[in-house]
């Protein structure tokens, strides 16, 4: 448990669409299973935080 809510959490699949490179190769395949982790903290809380 690390303390993150499941509401906090949005998951979010463009692979198929969005593909980065060409699935032609093994190595445009690769780039393509990628996952990427977006932090976007609530700027009002941060502020919050940093004034503290």
């Amino acid at each position: 448990d690390y303390g993150v809510k499941p509401l906090q959490i949005q998951p979010c699949g463009r692979g198929e669409f969005m593909p980065v490179d060409d699935n032609e190769t093994a190595d445009g395949r690769a780039k393509n299973r990628r996952t990427e982790i977006i932090m976007a903290p609530k700027l009002d809380k941060l502020y919050q935080m940093l004034n503290q």
